[in-house]
């Protein structure tokens, strides 16, 4: 196994990939050799050549920020000797640099379920969507009634997704729970939704039905708590209507052109950008030349690295739509009086990352290298195949939830620390290391450690698409087994 690694010719700094110590002496074939000045632990940098204060800190082969000191050749490269280059806004220009994708058609299919519609699910399942978080309670006793009298088989899952909005909310708070919740309800990995409301909500069920627009009626029911006697008892008469009818539900032979997957990062580390996230893009890159789609979000976390995916816009559109995406985010900080750029977290600090820079450089590789076809707003659904980008925040939960309001089928998420929470889709965990694969087999799903243990691209890309098929197929990931399943919905306004 490797022990360090410098990512790019241009690079001054180059990534221990297991713990250094101090007096270590490291040997480079481009750059000769040196001693470690102190110990640098796994995921963070060391300077390969002295760098003076002022000049910049290169990685991946671009700037991540400037020497805020001289640093010497040796020294561990972190937040003490290292400050952001990013300040204030940016007068964006489009200097096209699109890359064909040289990647063969292949003839891979998955086993899903072709909606009415026309739409694909991975999964069959059987959900209760509150309109407000007051029936939350309520919604968990119907399922519990409902299991209880069924013992329902044939079907993927039951879940209610629980959230504490609905009501007292304004404006474009008020929008986006209804959006989101609408979007949720009309997702093909459900095969049939209890929409629940409880009844003086501003979310009221007349609206919510009306901001639906189409609907399969044999699957999708309402039911308004204070307007019966026995709500968990209306409750399970209505989920064994709509299970009547998934029961006969069958999974069919599908193209893979028909998978819509998020691309999600979280407890990053410094091999996040060298391991999982080079994965994910090299897996993009490979659905987008099979016909399909992919989503990259986090807004804030593509700070510092934005030019890149402005230049791969299809079109001077597009390019002014990106633009537009980072400009109104940046707004959106400055309007509550915070700074701009504000990350990385404690968590990416303690796994190697130092600034915004960095983190967005590797961050955004899990996009790989298509063109970027279209650009969402939050609670915007995918119309157009290939790479797509989404108005969200970095907040794990609430991204990995607008990804699926999106219509994403499936989430991949790459970590370097581990975190075991799911989304309303599956949520498919691809750890940056073998160490935290090995630590916590129960919350990772996919080890994209091996690529600094000799194993290459190629091959452990092939075991990840295969992988994902499987998933896509049926297999369970790891917060499908453990029941974790959750939505957060973006909040930007007041509440009443």
């Amino acid at each position: 196994m490797r022990r360090f690694i410098k990512i790019n010719t241009k690079d001054n700094v180059a990534v221990a990939l297991v713990d250094l110590n101090e007096g270590e002496a490291i040997t480079f074939r481009d750059c000769g050799s040196l001693v470690l000045k102190e110990n640098v632990a796994r995921g963070h940098k060391f300077a390969v050549e002295d760098i003076s204060i002022g000049e910049n800190v290169v990685k991946y082969g671009f700037p991540i920020g400037h020497a805020a000191v001289d640093i010497k050749s040796g020294d561990w490269v972190h937040s003490h000797n290292i400050k952001t280059n990013l300040s204030g806004n940016i007068a964006y220009e489009y200097h096209q640099s699109i890359k064909p994708l040289d990647i063969p058609a292949t003839d891979f299919s998955f086993k899903g379920y072709l909606r009415k519609n026309g739409k694909v699910g991975i999964r069959n399942e059987l959900w209760i969507i509150p309109t407000v978080g007051c029936v939350n309670g309520t919604a968990e006793r119907i399922i519990e009634a409902f299991k209880q009298e069924m013992q329902p088989k044939g079907i993927d899952g039951i879940a209610v997704f629980k959230h504490n909005y609905g009501c007292s909310q304004l404006g474009d708070d008020h929008i986006n729970t209804r959006t989101i919740l609408g979007n949720i309800a009309k997702h093909p990995n459900a095969g049939g939704v209890l929409v629940l409301g409880l009844g003086c909500e501003n979310n009221h069920m007349t609206d919510f039905k009306k901001a639906l627009g189409e609907y399969d009626e044999a699957r999708t029911k309402f039911l308004v708590t204070q307007e019966v006697s026995d709500e968990v008892a209306e409750g399970v008469r209505l989920l064994k209507e709509i299970y009547q009818k998934m029961a006969q539900d069958e999974r069919v032979e599908l193209p893979i052109s028909e998978l819509k997957i998020g691309l999600k990062c979280g407890g990053s580390d410094g091999l996040s950008g060298i391991t999982a996230n080079p994965l994910l893009g090299a897996f993009s890159d490979y659905m987008i030349a099979q016909g399909g789609t992919t989503v990259l979000t986090e807004v804030p976390e593509m700070f510092g690295a934005e030019t890149i995916l402005m230049n791969r816009a299809r079109d001077e559109a597009v390019f002014k739509d990106i633009v537009k995406l980072i400009n109104n985010f940046k707004e959106y900080f400055v309007a509550y009086k915070q700074p701009i750029y504000e990350n990385p977290s404690p968590g990416n600090k303690a796994g190697g990352i130092t600034t915004l820079e960095e983190k967005s450089l590797g961050c955004t590789q899990k996009g790989g290298e298509a063109t970027v076809v279209e650009v969402l707003g939050y609670g915007d659904t995918l119309k157009t195949k290939g790479l797509n980008l989404l108005n969200a925040p970095g907040n794990d939960l609430v991204a990995a939830t607008a990804l699926g309001a999106a219509g994403c089928q499936l989430v991949l998420f790459t970590t370097g620390r581990g975190t075991p929470f799911g989304s309303f889709v599956p949520t498919m965990k691809i750890s940056t290391n073998t160490q935290l694969y090995k630590l916590k087999p129960h919350w990772i799903d996919f080890n994209a450690g091996t690529l600094i243990e000799e194993v290459p691209m190629d091959v452990l890309l092939e075991s990840f698409i295969n992988y994902v098929i499987r998933v896509a197929s049926g297999e369970w990931v790891n917060n499908e087994r453990h029941g974790f399943r959750e939505i957060s919905i973006f909040k930007t306004g007041v509440t009443l």
